[in-house]
């Protein structure tokens, strides 16, 4: 049997997946953050169970595990492939309605005439690279949930290959499907001590050859400007209000550089996202993000000099500012052993594709995992436009992204 012969396992899996709502929510106060993914996670539970998998958990927080023993003699890695069960709270992923769009042609999309949308290809350069393939998408009321379902789906197919395959060798190898990752919560309870992987792959990337080693570094910046409150009808001379201080602080701010709006690639940004207060109190909130520590600094300086700069104009006013770190660029940690990233771009090219090595302009579990103790790499899932009613996925691309799971695990196997 070939990868191809598993076309059928991975799309039905995948449309499965895609089924069932899963979206994680921002202000929860359970965890995981919604129920749908509590159910979505016993359902996968019982499918790695079904596959023969050992060790098969789901934990109190929703988070399913399991195992897929060596079957080499030799000492290898335990290796780590992790995928999250939630879709985006952007867009709706109720009563997702998976379409196959079977030997693109070229050319636009229409998604269905029920949502009347329409996947351009002028606006989806990616799909000149598609001709031939088979394209998924939803039907255009929803999001498809190719991040990250299509993630589990090519991990548990890998899996599946690999034990339909027992004369492909590797090492121990664990699986994690984590919930809340698009509310920032993936790794909040993640037991890394017991998930017990020497190194991990996440599946939950883009176009099909890419694999990522760099995110974001990310702070958050807390800016509180503190005027003087008296009563409006005696308040010349006195009173000093601090949202028309916030007001003159957010209109000082760069109109062509340095926020999300006007940056691309390797540029970072200072992005106010928050502001809530009064005449006394009013605070502001940032997210400062630029993939080195350097420019992150750089960025709260400013910050801070314009502040300061402001407050020269209202004597009598003051303002706090406090930094807090989120996350930082897993480049600095996957630096400090390469094979982790080398391993996936030689699994990438046995696969038959360019690999492409790229960078996130966000963050992933994976960087906190890999500041957690264990270096976790992101692969390419095939997907594109994520977080979108336009979100499409190739099946093509799809087995690649199983094919290079099964590579990658026959190279740590080899190299041990």
């Amino acid at each position: 049997m070939t990868f191809q012969d598993y076309r059928q396992v991975v799309v039905e899996r995948f449309f499965k997946y895609v089924r069932f709502d899963t979206q994680s929510a921002e202000d929860s106060q359970t965890f995981p953050s919604t129920e749908g993914q509590k159910k979505f996670a016993q359902v996968l539970a019982d499918e790695l169970k079904k596959l023969g998998l050992s060790d098969v958990q789901v934990d109190k927080y929703g988070y399913v595990t399991a195992t897929l023993e060596a079957n080499t003699s030799k000492s290898v890695p335990t290796i780590g492939f992790i995928a999250h069960m939630d879709t985006s709270p952007e867009v709706s992923g109720k009563n997702v309605k998976p379409i196959l769009h079977e030997n693109y042609q070229g050319g636009d999309i229409c998604l269905s005439e029920k949502s009347g949308r329409i996947l351009l290809a002028s606006e989806n350069p990616d799909l000149q690279t598609q001709i031939g393939h088979d394209i998924i998408t939803s039907d255009g009321t929803t999001l498809l949930g190719a991040d990250n379902k299509a993630g589990i789906a090519e991990i548990f197919t890998a899996i599946q290959y690999l034990i339909e395959h027992p004369e492909i060798h590797h090492g121990r190898i664990r699986i994690a499907i984590t919930p809340d990752e698009e509310v920032g919560q993936g790794t909040k309870y993640f037991d890394i001590k017991a998930f017990a992987a020497d190194y991990a792959y996440t599946v939950d990337g883009e176009s099909a050859g890419e694999v990522e080693n760099e995110t974001f570094c990310a702070d958050s910046v807390t800016i509180l400007f503190q005027g003087v409150n008296v009563h409006p009808g005696y308040a010349k001379g006195k009173l000093v209000n601090a949202i028309k201080i916030a007001a003159h602080f957010i209109e000082q701010l760069p109109k062509d550089k340095l926020s999300p709006e006007t940056t691309e690639k390797r540029q970072g940004y200072l992005h106010p996202h928050h502001i809530e207060g009064g005449v006394e109190n009013t605070t502001l909130k940032f997210l400062i993000r630029d993939f080195t520590v350097e420019g992150l600094k750089e960025k709260e300086t400013y910050l801070k000099n314009l502040a300061s700069s402001v407050l020269n104009k209202y004597p009598k006013a003051k303002f706090e500012f406090k930094v807090e770190e989120s996350y930082r660029n897993m480049k600095y940690k996957l630096d400090e052993d390469p094979k982790v990233v080398e391993y996936a771009l030689e699994a990438v090219r046995r696969s038959g594709l360019k690999p492409k090595l790229s960078f996130i302009r966000g963050g992933t579990d994976g960087a906190r995992l890999s500041y957690m103790g264990v270096l976790t790499p992101n692969l390419f899932t095939g997907g594109h436009n994520f977080h979108s009613n336009l979100e499409w996925i190739s099946v093509q691309d799809m087995l690649k992204a199983v094919e290079t799971i099964v590579n990658l695990v026959q190279i740590w196997e080899e190299k041990a």
